[in-house]
Order: C-alpha cells, then structure tokens, then sequence
C-alpha cells in the first residue's frame, strides 16, 4: 500500500533529524512530501517529471500553509509543524499525482483538516520520544489518505483554511490568508528551504555555528571552559533546556547535550547522540556549563531567520562571543555540493547494503526519466 509506505520512509527520513527544513513555517517538507510522491510513483508507475512537479507543489503547500497559520503560534500552542502542516504538503502532491481536479484538491484539504495534529509534548519527555520521528509519517500517511479519499468521491468541508473551524482559526492568532494566494513570481518555498549539516534540532545549528567560531574550530580545550551562554528566540530556552536526555531523540532536542556532545564528538556526527552517550561524563558536565537568555532581536527575527549568539567565559576569565544569523545551509549561506555529498555518504554508512555516490548521482541526474524514480528507489531496496 503507497500510504503505507509512504509512512515508513516519511518516518525514517525525519527521524534522522537531517531532514531539510522550510525556516518560516519552522516545518520539514522533504520528509513527508518526497516519501509521498516517491510512494505513489512507484504504485502507479508515473514518470519522474511530473513527480518533480508534484514534489514542488507539495513544498509549496505546506510552506505556505505553515507561513499563513503562523509557526510560532502554533508552537506556542503546543503543536509540531511538520505534523501539523505536513499533510496539507501531501495533499497537494498527492492530488496532482492522482489526477484531482480543483474539487477533488478542496475536498482533500477538508479531509485533511479532520486529520491534523501533533503535540509537541514529547519534548518535555527525555525518554519517550519517538513518536516525534512519526510525525512526518503522519503528514505523509494522512494526507495520501485524505487525497484517496477524494479521489473516491468522498467529500470533506470547504474553507480548510479560513472556515469558522479551519486550520487557522484552530492552531493561529493572526493568521495571514493572503499567503495562501499571493504570486510568488520565480520564488518558489521550495528556493527558500534549509539544508542541516547537524544531526539535531534545526534551532541549534546557528548556535553550533557560533560555537565553532568561539573555540577556534571546536579545537578549544574543553576543560578550560567555564561557561557557555546563548541567546535566542525564546523557543530556545522555554522548550529545548532538557539535561539529562536519555533517547537519541531528546538528546538531539536538548541545547545543552547538543552544545556539549558537538564540543566533545564532533558536530556532524550522527553518533554524538547515541546512546553511549547520555552518561558520559565529560559531555554531562559540559551540558552543566549552558544557559540560555532569550534575546529580543533573534525573537523578532524568527522564524524566518533562526539565529543566536554564544558567549563563551574560559576558566581564565577570557569572554568570547559570537552572533549568528543564518547558520550554514540556509539559502543566505548555502552548503557546498561536496558537504551535501558527504553529508549522503555518511548517512549511507548507516545501511546494511548501500549504494556508492557515483549511483545516486547518475539516477538523480535521470529522475525525469519514465523509470526515473523506480531506478533511484531500486537502489535502496535491498538496504
């Protein structure tokens, strides 16, 4: 079954906390609406052009869904983005992939709007985590189901957005309507997506970045660190200050063990966050060492920009201090197509049987191809 699998892989690419992120809707498309076209793709035998086309749509959904309702209103309220605005991303693929006219789209969305959720309560947990990796599996899984539905002729309500009930008025304040049908002209929401060089929560990497410059490069002993403080929006100190993570999830949810395993393993290393990891002495008494302040600027900043500063105090009393922006791999400062390469090369060391970069290279580069994505989802099949 395509939503089925679409499920799966969706819930697998998020899990790794590598997915990419659309900043102003603080979401990750690329999870649910790549799982989706590529699920669907395969079931029905279709082509890789109007997958693309589909997986651009998707993105453009779901940004534009998540910009009009208001990122940080909802997670103030309690709700996870990408479970919240992921199914409306799939939707849109979806339904251009099954064929939807403007009808069967309006439908879906109704459908879909019956479906959404997903509680940010599993960030207060440092243990039972796992169902946040779920929820681009959800976005993925409900919104094909939404769009299948249509398709068969069942209905759902008009106005998903905008109604007495919709989206909006459920998860927003000040929701704004007109994003949802402005001209974008040549800028698409899939231009203005992020790419993570760090395997942890996407506030961090800004933070990261800062402490690479304060301690020269991460070759700054640790022992002659004192103290470490960040400033940022206030997302940062009220939901993400956990100390003692013990799932991979939470650690890669918590500032502090974020900042103290980065210093200790190596910021890029999917295996800072095992589990070896969480009683670690040496990383446990540098996660001591953080605070965080919430910073009126980087408020007014995000989400459209995730920026934040460090602080760094040495035991000698020395002050270092770094801002940052945009972290690396937003739009403003991209990461090279050899840090992307080998971002996907360490991710394939994970696999039982995987294929080399020369393979994925030539069936990216055939995607639009009639079997375009049955070559490039064949290579994986055995993994």
């Amino acid at each position: 079954q395509p939503n089925i699998a679409a499920l799966i892989n969706a819930s697998a690419a998020h899990g790794m906390e590598l997915d990419d992120t659309h900043d102003s809707s603080v979401s990750h498309p690329g999870a649910v609406v790549i799982a989706t076209a590529l699920a669907l793709a395969i079931h029905h035998g279709i082509a890789g052009g109007p997958v693309m086309a589909a997986i651009a749509a998707g993105y453009e959904a779901m940004g534009r869904v998540g910009r009009a309702v208001g990122a940080s209103d909802v997670i103030e309220f309690g709700y996870h983005p990408t479970a919240l605005f992921g199914g409306f991303g799939a939707v849109a693929t979806a339904g251009k992939l099954l064929g939807l006219d403007a009808g069967g789209i309006v439908s879906a969305w109704g459908l879909m709007l019956s479906m959404a959720g997903g509680s940010m309560q599993f960030s207060e947990d440092p243990k039972r985590t796992t169902v946040k990796r779920l929820h681009g599996g959800y976005g993925a899984h409900n919104g094909m189901l939404a769009a299948e539905f249509a398709a068969l002729g069942i209905a759902g309500p008009s106005r998903a957005f905008d109604g007495r009930y919709g989206l909006a008025r459920l998860f927003g304040q000040n929701p704004d309507y007109g994003e949802l049908v402005r001209d974008g002209g040549d800028k698409f929401e899939i231009h203005r997506i992020s790419m993570k060089p760090y395997p942890c929560c996407r506030l961090f990497h800004s933070t990261i970045d800062a402490l690479r410059d304060v301690t020269d490069g991460f070759s700054l002993d640790t022992e002659a660190i004192a103290n470490i403080r960040v400033g940022g929006p206030v997302i940062m100190r009220a939901q993400h200050m956990l100390r003692r993570p013990i799932s991979v999830m939470a650690a890669q949810y918590s500032l502090p063990f974020a900042l103290a395993t980065s210093l200790v393993v190596g910021p890029e290393r999917y295996e800072a966050y095992t589990e070896d990891k969480f009683d670690e002495s040496r990383i446990l008494g540098l996660a001591d060492k953080v605070e965080a302040v919430d910073d009126d600027a980087m408020e007014a900043a995000f989400p459209e920009h995730f920026g934040s500063w460090v602080e760094l105090r040495t035991q000698d009393g020395e002050t270092r201090r770094a801002d940052v922006l945009d972290s690396i791999g937003t739009p403003a400062r991209p990461m090279a197509v050899a840090d992307i390469e080998g971002k996907i090369a360490g991710l394939l060391t994970q696999l039982s049987a995987a294929p080399d970069m020369a393979e994925i290279t030539t069936a990216l580069d055939g995607f639009e191809a009639d079997d375009g994505p049955a070559r490039l989802v064949a290579l994986f099949a055995g993994a």
